[in-house]
């Protein structure tokens, strides 16, 4: 399904980019709210290589296209509409935004949400991405019950590593830190691994290998294999955001323990960014948030974006309301007065209780 505009186009009261849990979160709340909302999707989850959603209260191990679909069936109940297809840019119109998909089709709305989560990008090692989300690994609050007590290796590409070791020894006694192309560990990091039966292994990884797709373990450049049954990686998190520099809202790094591990969209506790009108929630801008705490960013975002718009209505009320009664010719008389200013009420005031307005 695609929006087209025309003559008597629809002006949505927000436009939500992205159908994940933050997005779909953020919509329900809206239209929960009697909001109009549109969330355009592009149909590529994060987490769709995931068997299931892990620390997600009432939905512990719920596959992720079943907590979408769930997702998208209560945010329709309540009036929201979705559309398939991806944003290319996104402009000011007037007081509110104009936005252009990918097959050309325009939606404008007077409030922005942004949930277009991140991109993982994964070290070039020849057999990894294949092997993304099952075997291949980063977050053990994720992962780590899955592969509990399996041989698991983590692959060092900064100055993290070590932590990422020390991490995965919760799940495992059998933790192997591949150094690849991390840095060498300190003489208290290597006291520390040993202390935690961490074995370390020198060398760059040159391929992972597999068996009937199952990883099988990690060769490195001199020929050895080293047997692990799950691979810990630190992928580079990258925005899904380039749509928004046509509003002058840009990426920035984000740092983790002395290193960077990405970019995001930065924005305030409730998700506003620097753009008024435009606000952000879920990975787009925490790039560690799990599902979880996604939905409750969207939920936050949209409280937020409906008392936004509540007070932009309530300021064009009060506007109107003046300018009905600037054109009233007398106020001498109470009857005439139809509009509202403090020079009105106070000729109400003084009309109906004269000398009694003490302490009023």
């Amino acid at each position: 399904m695609s929006v087209h505009p025309s003559q008597d186009e629809r002006r949505y009261d927000v436009v939500v980019i992205g159908g994940g849990a933050a997005g779909l979160s953020g919509a329900l709340t809206l239209g929960r709210a009697r909001r109009s909302v549109l969330v355009i999707d592009a149909g590529e989850p994060r987490n769709a290589p995931a068997d299931g959603v892990h620390n997600y209260l009432g939905h512990e191990g719920t596959p992720p296209g079943e907590l979408l679909a769930t997702g998208r069936g209560e945010m329709l109940r309540y009036g929201g509409e979705i559309v398939a297809g991806r944003v290319v840019t996104a402009e000011r119109d007037g007081d509110g935004f104009r936005v252009v998909l990918d097959d050309g089709g325009e939606v404008r709305a007077a409030r922005l949400l942004v949930t277009t989560g991140l991109v993982d990008e994964l070290p070039e090692v020849p057999g990894l991405a294949g092997l993304w989300g099952s075997d291949v690994l980063h977050c053990p609050y994720c992962h780590g019950w899955e592969v509990r007590d399996q041989a698991v290796g983590v692959l060092g590409t900064g100055p993290a590593a070590v932590h990422q070791a020390l991490m995965w020894r919760q799940w495992t006694k059998s933790v192997t830190l591949l150094l690849h192309t991390a840095p060498e560990p300190s003489d208290e990091k290597y006291e520390q691994l040993a202390a935690r039966g961490i074995s370390v292994v020198d060398g760059t990884v040159s391929a992972l290998e597999s068996e009937n797709g199952r990883l099988a373990g990690a060769r490195l450049e001199r020929g050895t294999l080293v047997p692990v049954q799950a691979l810990v990686v630190a992928p580079r998190f990258t925005a899904r955001a380039g749509f928004l520099g046509s509003l002058g809202l840009d990426a920035s790094e984000q740092e983790m323990n002395g290193m960077v591990i990405g970019t995001r969209i930065p924005a305030g506790p409730t998700g506003q960014t620097a753009v008024p009108g435009v606000w952000a929630a879920g990975n787009v801008t925490e790039l560690t948030e799990q599902v979880i705490g996604s939905a409750a960013a969207g939920l936050r975002a949209a409280a937020a974006i409906n008392a936004d718009l509540m007070a932009a209505e309530t300021r064009a009320a009060v506007e109107a309301r003046r300018a009905d009664f600037s054109d009233a010719s007398d106020v001498s008389d109470v009857s005439d007065v139809s509009g509202f200013s403090p020079e009105a009420e106070r000729r109400v005031s003084e009309r109906v209780l004269g000398s009694r307005r003490h302490g009023l």
